[in-house]
């Protein structure tokens, strides 16, 4: 593209330097035998120097301005490109020098629009497909799932019953073995408490079916944060529904992230904000937690490696930042390259 630029603007630029270099030399001269007659030599000299000097300066100046908002003008373009708007075109038709890198600018910008497009139209038929495939083994996995609570919560639940149910007659009998008996209830039932949290855990990408993006949130977040002692806060500033793969997507992100709040955060609150602009969908999850070090943590942990995969199926991006005693800060960003959501 610059060499373009280069071989079709330099004769433009060597033909404009000849004009003023003409136009500089014709004022002089009519400047000296302006004043040759009434002033000496050297002042005669002088004072065509100065207007030869004074007209390149300003044709020179005139010049550099016009080429230099040619160049930003370019610059521009390029990063809104760069941050994920690709029907950004260059309509600037006054500045000539510019004219074939704007062409094929623009040209550029509409290959990449098509093709982020056609792969994010793509990425969504995907991950639908893989939703649709996973159904067998969702049925299994419920399957496991009631196997496993009647193994473990049920048997522990029983067990607790028991307990509680001797426990009246053992108090009258033997006071030490029912103070025995009563912290053999609590671990028990702290247990069972557990478990069932891990289990509700694993059900969690079900709160999907059949609800909103927002509808979903609205129901799981606050109950997540609640079981787990955290200070949610849920802000929800997408004016249209998404495509039912982003949604898909993000929820499982939203998953994930909270999901390492608790494993790893120590946290008291986290705040989540789903927004957009004209190009793309972003969210953030923001928790005031302990931090970490960036380079103290290996690459792929966090889940970030998943998050970053999600987003990437559907074009998009998923970061990271955090700092120690500052908490960690969770960005996903999404373009919108599907027609019909960012368009009345």
């Amino acid at each position: 593209m610059m060499v373009r630029f280069l071989r079709g603007g330099k004769w433009q630029i060597i033909g404009m330097f000849v004009l003023i270099s003409s136009i500089a030399l014709l004022l002089a001269a009519a400047s000296w035998m302006a004043i040759i007659k009434e002033a000496s030599r050297t002042e005669a000299v002088i004072v065509a120097a100065a207007v030869f000097l004074a007209v390149s300066a300003g044709a020179g100046y005139w010049a550099a301005q016009r080429i230099g908002r040619g160049i930003d003008t370019l610059h521009l373009a390029l990063k809104q490109a760069a941050n994920g708007n690709y029907e950004v075109r260059i309509t600037d038709s006054a500045n000539g020098s510019f004219m074939e890198v704007y062409r094929e600018f623009n040209e550029l910008a509409e290959q990449m629009e098509e093709k982020m497009t056609w792969l994010q139209q793509k990425g969504e038929e995907q991950v639908l497909l893989e939703a649709a495939s996973n159904e067998a083994a969702v049925l299994e996995e419920r399957k496991r799932l009631a196997r496993d609570l009647h193994d473990t919560v049920s048997q522990q639940l029983f067990a607790i019953h028991m307990c509680a149910s001797s426990l009246s007659k053992l108090q009258q009998v033997d006071r030490e073995r029912a103070e025995s008996v009563m912290e053999q209830l609590v671990q028990m039932s702290n247990l069972a408490q557990k478990q069932m949290r891990n289990f509700i855990a694993q059900l969690r990408p079900m709160e999907l079916e059949g609800r909103t993006l927002d509808e979903a949130l609205g129901k799981w977040f606050p109950d997540y944060c609640r079981q787990n002692n955290l200070q949610g806060e849920l802000e929800w500033r997408l004016k249209e529904r998404l495509s039912e793969a982003k949604e898909h997507q993000l929820f499982l992100i939203a998953q994930e992230a909270l999901a390492n709040i608790v494993k790893h955060a120590e946290a008291a609150g986290c705040i989540l904000t789903l927004s957009e602009n004209e190009r793309q969908v972003m969210m953030i999850l923001q928790d005031d937690g302990k931090g970490f070090k960036a380079d103290a943590v290996k690459r792929g942990s966090y889940g970030l490696s998943t998050m970053q995969e999600r987003a990437l199926k559907l074009g998009g991006a998923a970061e990271i930042w955090s700092k120690p005693g500052s908490g960690t800060r969770v960005k996903v960003t999404i373009p919108k390259m599907v027609r019909g959501e960012h368009e009345a």
